[in-house]
Formats: structure tokens, C-alpha cells, sequence
């Protein structure tokens, strides 16, 4: 299990905020950890659990200590990708969830098609599918 990325971690100046936004937009759960301003995120069946291997991963949501990223900066850190069925769906979902959009849904050749959202807070994170918008799904060699 050497190198391998086993847990994420969101930013949240309104903690609260960003666990409505993603328990909507994506079916996540959040719980306390403790009395700390701190929330473990599980992201669905099939994540890696402590000590068990899976084909996703879990997360957490922490208080921002400082401001919020300016729109249009560069990404500072890391940024999530997540596998969706529908980009489309996802990021029209996104938009009315209060996200607003970084780059809309993008079919990339041989790749899949490809959407980015900044979260309420400012959070920039992606979404993929395999399956582009004629419906070839790049998994089939299309």
C-alpha cells in the first residue's frame, strides 16, 4: 500500500456550508470528530477503509485557518478529481447548488469528459466520466 493516496482533505471557512454542498451535490457523509472543527467524510461504498484496500478514497473537511482562495488565482495545494456517471448532470447540479464554474464539461479525446467547480468557499475540484457527449465510453476504446 506504499504511495498510495489514502484520504483528502477540504478547506471550510463555513464548515457547515461546505457539508450541505457536498452531501448534496455528491451523497457524502460528514461526522464530528470529537469537539475538534473537524469532519471525517466518507464518500460511499466501495473507499478504503483503515486497514482494508477499496477503490476510492475517504476524507475530511477541516476549519480554513485563513482566507478563502481569491477567484481566478492559481490552485495552491492539491485538487480532487472525481469519478461521476453524468459530468453534465453533475455540474448543472453544482451550479445550482451554489458552485460556480472553472471550466465547463469538456469532452478529452481518448481521456473522458472532464468539468471543473469552485465549491461555495472557493475550492476548486473536478469531476469524470469515461463516457463522452455521443455517448462513446473511452473504457471501450472509443
Amino acid at each position: 500500500m506504499a504511495n498510495l493516496v489514502v484520504h483528502f482533505e477540504i478547506h471550510a471557512a463555513d464548515p457547515q456550508r461546505l457539508i450541505d454542498f457536498y452531501s448534496h451535490l455528491l451523497g457524502w457523509e460528514f461526522t464530528r470528530f470529537g469537539d475538534m472543527d473537524y469532519w471525517a467524510i466518507t464518500t460511499g461504498a466501495g473507499s478504503i477503509q483503515q486497514g482494508s484496500a477499496g477503490h476510492g478514497i475517504n476524507g475530511g473537511l477541516t476549519q480554513r485557518r485563513g482566507p478563502s482562495p481569491e477567484i481566478g488565482a492559481p490552485v495552491a495545494g492539491a485538487n480532487l478529481v472525481l469519478g461521476v456517471d453524468d459530468v453534465d448532470s453533475t455540474f448543472a447540479r453544482g451550479i445550482e447548488l451554489g458552485a460556480s464554474e472553472a471550466l465547463a464539461p469538456d469532452d478529452m479525446p481518448g481521456v473522458g469528459r472532464l468539468a471543473y467547480l469552485l465549491d461555495p468557499d472557493g475550492n476548486i475540484f473536478g469531476f469524470i466520466s469515461p463516457v463522452l457527449s455521443d455517448g462513446t465510453n473511452v473504457m471501450d476504446g472509443g
